[in-house]
Order: C-alpha cells, then sequence, then structure tokens
C-alpha cells in the first residue's frame, strides 16, 4: 500500500463550509480509487483527531471483503433493502478511529439506491453517532455506471482518482463536467513511477 499526502481537511474550505463527506471515485475503471480509498481512510484515522467512516458504495463490484481481508457480510445493501440494523452492517478493522461499512450483498442497478432517502438518512445518523466525523465513499466510476453520479449531489465534495499513462485526458475531462455540479477536492494520480536520487524507481 502507498500513502496520500491529505492535508486538514478544514484547509479546502471556507470557514462557514466544511467539508466531511468525500466521494472517491474514478473517470474509468480499474483506476484504483478503491484503494485509494482505504488508504486514504488510513491516513487521516492516524495522522488526525478525525473518526473516519470508509463507505462502500461500489454495489455492484464490491471488493472491499477481498483488499481488507474479512469474509463477506452484511453492509449498506442489507440496511438499505433489509432493514439491518447500523450497528449490524459497521465493521471495525482494528485501526484507532476507523470504521468501514461493506457494501454487503450484490446488485445489479445501484443508482436508484444510491439516490434513496434512506441512504441520506444513514448519512446524518453517521454524523451524529462520531465525534468530528470524516466520511469517505468509495463509488463506481464515473463514466462506467451511473451510480457516482446518482451519489454525487449528496455529498459535499469529489476526489478523482486517475491512472498515469491510462487515463485519458478525455475521459478525465468528461468526468469532471459530468460531476460539475460537485465541489473537486482534487485529483490523484495513481500508480505513478518517481525516480529517486540514487536512480531507483518507485510506485505512487
Amino acid at each position: 500500500m502507498f500513502r496520500i499526502p491529505f492535508a486538514h481537511p478544514d484547509h479546502y474550505a471556507p470557514p462557514e463550509e466544511r467539508w466531511k463527506t468525500v466521494a472517491v471515485t474514478s473517470p474509468t475503471k480499474a483506476s484504483g480509487n478503491t484503494l485509494v480509498a482505504i488508504n486514504l481512510a488510513i491516513s487521516i484515522a492516524r495522522d488526525f483527531s478525525y473518526t473516519v467512516v470508509l463507505a462502500e458504495l461500489d454495489l455492484v463490484n464490491p471488493s472491499f471483503h477481498q483488499v481488507l481481508k474479512f469474509k463477506q457480510r452484511k453492509g449498506i445493501v442489507d440496511y438499505l433493502l433489509r432493514d439491518a440494523p447500523i450497528e449490524v452492517i459497521l465493521l471495525n478493522p482494528g485501526i484507532d478511529r476507523l470504521v468501514v461499512i461493506p457494501a454487503g450483498s450484490r446488485i445489479a442497478n445501484a443508482s436508484e439506491l444510491l439516490s434513496s432517502p434512506k441512504l441520506t438518512q444513514l448519512m446524518e445518523e453517521l454524523k451524529l453517532r462520531y465525534e468530528r466525523p470524516i466520511i469517505l465513499f468509495d463509488l463506481s466510476s464515473v463514466l462506467a455506471s451511473d451510480g457516482a453520479l446518482a451519489f454525487a449531489p449528496f455529498v459535499d465534495c469529489a476526489l478523482l482518482v486517475v491512472e498515469e499513462d491510462e487515463t485519458r485526458v478525455e475521459d478525465v475531462r468528461r468526468a469532471l463536467d459530468q460531476l460539475k455540479s460537485t465541489n473537486i477536492l482534487g485529483v490523484v494520480l495513481n500508480r505513478s513511477i518517481h525516480v529517486d536520487n540514487q536512480g531507483k524507481m518507485i510506485w505512487r
């Protein structure tokens, strides 16, 4: 895993507007936004005095259980469709101030579910449940499905993940255009190669 530099979240917003809910997405598939979201959540939980809630909203292709090495369990889909209590879907991965909410069951079409009032209700409950929370939402890619666009209006801002030498500039432009009504926190260049002063290549 790599480490993502992350400035204090309050630096990105004026005093009257604190950005606490962040969507992590990408223009196209396989850009690594899930790993970026996980590493960002770990970094904030370790380096800042915030409680980080990391929620998996790629409901079509969930992968948290594979990356974080836990058995499939109930998650957001079960909360939204089957009235699973919030206590059942919260997962403690063993890192202080980090809470993970997996997707749970896989569904074919996520856009309607991601724009449901019950999901916004969950967001409000999470804000009240934890002291100084930051909620990160790992979403599917913008151009591959309509799930990210369906959910984007409900977050304070979005972080766009692009892959060096793979993500096309035109796709970045199209994704940003589709997200034009959403505050863009920044763009993460993923899987880039840096050569140190000894000539060694370092993956970032």
